[in-house]
């Protein structure tokens, strides 16, 4: 959530800014809302300072022993209008709070314009797009004997569903220990392991909800639970409503999840493969700052994706997105994307974002600045450290040799037993 003294201060700033993420942010309605909250706020309070005083009056006479009926007369229906003037208030500030729910991050000052991924600019470019001297095959074509079964999935599940086998789900496996391996051991990152339900607080904290309501999987209408689209929720919500010491931060954790999308948006985008599933495994990164350094901690954490790529010597570039491609809760993104000769394209493989104060505001999760003394908001970052679905799609399709078989990368083949190439015969 945005705060309310900047979109006090200059809303047709706050207005000018959101337009570079495409929103329309409607000055007039806010400054009705504000203003019918702001007067409500003053009458309860001059209503309850009247009622204090009144009080304050009774007592003091009945202490000296004078009549008090004609001030009790002057208290009247005093307090029925007070509880009413609160009810108003509350009404009104319930409206302003839905209103700003529904008012994403605003985007810093380096985030290009731009109203859709075209427009994202490169940053770098890692590696060297492999040259076949055959056609490259895509990673369903690689594993048509059935080690992706799509068909048992769509009988058991429905589409956008699979079911890996033998060495290929081992080779999943072994991409998941890999970077749990390397974020735990190399990046000082804390594992976790969360439950994959959670409330609508959450969802509401992190930025998934109200908007995106669409996009989750509910258990059913009578509950608030939902399914985990990432790991970046329950995660990040461990420490709503908590005031940290400054001490503890910088706070990391990295977490292995199954993730849950209706992909409700995507209209029919990447139906073939894995690429875009309902159910799929990540590995996230989630970081919370002291607000002084979550800008170095962005290019940190994006590093620490990074390295994953490099160590599988998978081709990779980074992009800084542009404003109509950027997430609601985000304040910047840079995302990774690999090469997939299947697609003869880069493919985003992780998203890095620092959402500033934006997600902090909403869980109410501070630390204590030991220079105020005050409870301050901390700042959030998260990335995907990385979409292992994914990860095994780009290893299958850059390694592919063209007989059929595809090579391990020489840091998969300890999760391998030792062997230097993917049986996907099944």
């Amino acid at each position: 959530m945005l705060d309310l003294k900047t979109l006090r201060d200059d809303p047709d700033a706050v207005a000018h800014t959101l337009k570079v993420k495409g929103f329309d942010f409607d000055v007039e309605r806010f400054r009705a809302l504000e203003s019918t909250r702001r007067v409500l706020q003053q009458t309860s309070e001059q209503l309850q300072n009247e009622r204090n005083t009144k009080s304050k009056a009774i007592g003091q006479a009945k202490a000296n022993g004078e009549d008090i009926a004609l001030l009790v007369a002057e208290v009247g229906d005093l307090g029925d209008r007070l509880e009413a003037a609160k009810a108003q208030f509350e009404d009104a500030h319930d409206a302003l709070q839905s209103f700003l729910r529904a008012v994403p991050n605003m985007p810093d000052t380096s985030v290009p314009a731009g109203g859709s991924e075209a427009d994202n600019e490169e940053l770098h470019i890692w590696g060297n797009v492999p040259e076949f001297n055959f056609e490259p095959l895509d990673h369903v074509d690689l594993t048509a004997e059935g080690a992706l079964d799509f068909e048992t999935a769509v009988k058991i599940s429905g589409s956008r569903f699979v079911i890996m086998k033998g060495e290929l789900a081992r080779l999943h496996r072994g991409l998941t220990q890999l970077m749990l391996d390397l974020h735990t051991r190399d990046h000082g990152y804390q594992e976790l392991y969360v439950p994959a339900i959670v409330n609508e607080a959450s969802l509401y904290g992190t930025g998934q909800l109200p908007k995106f309501a669409d996009d989750q999987f509910k258990l059913d209408q009578e509950s608030d639970m939902y399914l985990i689209p990432t790991a970046e929720v329950p995660v990040t919500n461990m420490y709503r409503d908590e005031i940290l010491d400054e001490e503890q931060l910088p706070i990391r954790h990295v977490c292995h999840s199954p993730c849950f999308r209706s992909e409700a948006g995507s209209y029919g985008r990447d139906t073939r493969g894995i690429i875009r599933q309902h159910q799929f495994e990540k590995v996230e990164l989630v970081q919370l700052v002291h607000p002084d350094t979550s800008w170095d901690v962005l290019d940190e954490l994006t590093g620490h994706a990074e390295k994953i790529l490099q160590v599988l010597e998978l081709p990779y570039r980074a992009v800084v997105l542009c404003g109509g491609d950027l997430g609601f809760s985000a304040a910047k993104t840079i995302d990774l994307e690999v090469w997939l000769p299947g697609q003869n394209q880069y493919r985003e493989i992780s998203s890095c974002s620092n959402t500033l104060d934006f997600q902090a505001r909403r869980m109410q999760a501070r630390y204590r600045s030991s220079r105020t003394g005050r409870p301050e908001f901390v700042h959030t970052l998260n990335g995907s450290g990385l979409a292992v679905g994914r990860s095994l799609v780009a290893v299958l399709e850059n390694y592919q040799d063209g007989d059929g078989r595809v090579a391990i990368p020489d840091a998969l083949r300890d999760f391998m037993g030792g062997q230097s190439h993917l049986d996907l015969a099944v």
